[in-house]
């Protein structure tokens, strides 16, 4: 999820729930929790990469990655004048290596909407070139006075990268031969990502990027013939400007985009939680697609599936960048509701469920692009 400063309002529209079987949640979150122990820094993807190419072939999908690194399936439709994309970000936010003090200690700037005191003290993995070391990201005692620097901290003003670092007891020599230099990112180490399960909620890091891609697969191996040709697209470096998108959707002609995302459950945006996706009017980019909106609400309907509409602010998606920059004519942005966006996230797996079901109808149906498309 890219992260804007605009403002604006939100509304919402929440449907009667409906039952779904706990044995597709339980799925779900095993391929979740696979997806969040793959790290995938922005720009240093590979290892999610290596996952999905696998998960994909097994699923009898031929994928591939172009060259920003986007990694992308391909679905044949009854109608090969049209298509679509849906996309999902594989990059997770972290850190990114500034410089290596002369006793070892690293320090680290934020990648992406990170913060430093959302992760705490604690392992993060540092992923080198020859190999990935685990340190522990530090910030200072807690038994000090005002004559510390690290006293302000604890009652005056919040914790910033500026003022941490990674504790990793190597040398600066013994960094160098494993390929710990500037630019090396630094995630949140594997053995804290594990997701953990409330009932039919998920809790995470990286749900941001890996539910939305775990919905991809499922739509991989759910539909078989869409309505058009279709697109499933795991794009790259989205949380540092949505790079990865914006290559494919100029260099691919689309009728339509349409991103998955996570949506923040805050006071300010009248937002439910539990299982209602939420379907995004505007964001801080700028307007979704009325028409695309529209096609997508009436197959809610049809379906008998709860959605929320909203429109938020401190966000922005593939589909919205995208289509502000003129590479796609409309775009649209189905998203599930979330806790603690950007930290230990928290959702309803059957939200993440309902967007599955809501997309798989909409591709396999007729003419639902849009009222200007073509055709």
């Amino acid at each position: 999820m890219s992260d804007p400063s605009h403002e604006a309002s939100t509304n919402q529209s929440v449907e009667t729930s409906v039952d779904i079987p706990f044995d597709r949640f339980d799925r779900l979150f095993s391929t979740i929790n696979e997806l969040v122990l793959c790290h995938s820094p922005s720009g240093a993807e590979s290892e999610v990469d290596q996952w999905l190419l696998h998960r994909f072939q097994q699923l009898g999908r031929t994928a591939y990655l172009d060259a920003a690194g986007n990694l992308i399936a391909k679905i044949p439709g009854r109608d090969h004048h049209r298509s679509i994309a849906i996309t999902a970000h594989k990059d997770e936010i972290g850190g990114i290596v500034k410089s290596v003090r002369p006793n070892g200690q690293v320090e680290v700037r934020r990648l992406g909407g990170s913060f430093p005191w959302v992760y705490g003290e604690g392992v993060v993995d540092l992923l080198g070139d020859q190999q990935t070391i685990s340190g522990i990201l530090s910030f200072g005692s807690r038994h000090v006075s005002h004559e510390s620097p690290q006293k302000v901290f604890q009652e005056e003003q919040s914790l910033k990268w500026e003022d941490a670092w990674v504790e990793t007891k190597c040398t600066p020599e013994e960094l160098i031969r494993i390929g710990i230099r500037p630019g090396t990112r630094v995630v949140v180490g594997k053995h804290r990502k594990r997701p953990f399960r409330l009932k039919d909620y998920i809790a995470s890091y990286t749900l941001d990027n890996k539910a939305s891609v775990a919905i991809l697969l499922a739509l991989a191996e759910r539909i078989q013939q869409p309505a058009f040709d279709l697109y499933l697209v795991a794009s790259s470096k989205e949380e540092v400007g949505a790079i990865g998108a914006l290559y494919f959707s100029q260099r691919q002609p689309l009728d339509a985009l349409i991103a998955l995302e996570i949506c923040p459950l805050s006071s300010e945006y009248p937002i439910e939680d539990g299982i209602a996706p939420v379907l995004l009017s505007q964001d801080g980019y700028g307007l979704y697609d009325e028409d695309l909106n529209a096609a997508l609400r009436q197959v809610a309907t049809e379906q008998k599936i709860p959605l929320q509409l909203a429109t938020i602010s401190g966000f922005g998606s593939d589909g919205s960048i995208a289509m502000k920059n003129g590479h796609v004519p409309r775009a649209a942005c189905l998203s599930f509701p979330t806790q603690n966006t950007h930290g230990y996230e928290i959702a309803h797996l059957g939200a993440i469920d309902h967007c599955i079901k809501l997309l798989a109808a909409y591709c396999e149906s007729g003419d639902r692009i849009g009222a200007r498309s073509a055709g």
